[in-house]
């Protein structure tokens, strides 16, 4: 069942971002298969972020809650506000999803 989580960083943590950076890539590529998508919120110029979302393969919130929680990101720190919400899948990559068995 899909997750949605959304994180918000605290104000003024773009090196902290970017130090932290490779490490949190090693965990998304270490957890690939449930990553349905995932990315950073950026600015309108493209080149400063100010959170993510990602989207979740899980089982329970418990299951997000617990990912979120090992990210690089959320354990140095980063993060000033994440917020874990069921996600309905209804058109993924332009494709309508509702109807899948």
């Amino acid at each position: 069942m899909p997750w949605m989580v959304e994180t918000y960083d605290k104000f003024d943590c773009a090196e902290l971002r970017n130090r932290i950076r490779p490490a949190h890539l090693d965990y998304l590529e270490a957890h690939k298969g449930i990553l349905l998508a995932c990315g950073a919120k950026i600015d309108d110029e493209g080149k400063t972020a100010s959170g993510g979302l990602y989207l979740l393969d899980l089982e329970t919130r418990e299951d997000a809650q617990s990912f979120i929680e090992q990210d690089p990101f959320y354990q140095e720190g980063l993060f000033a506000r994440v917020f874990v919400t069921r996600w309905r899948k209804a058109y993924l990559n332009g494709f309508n999803t509702l109807n899948e068995d």
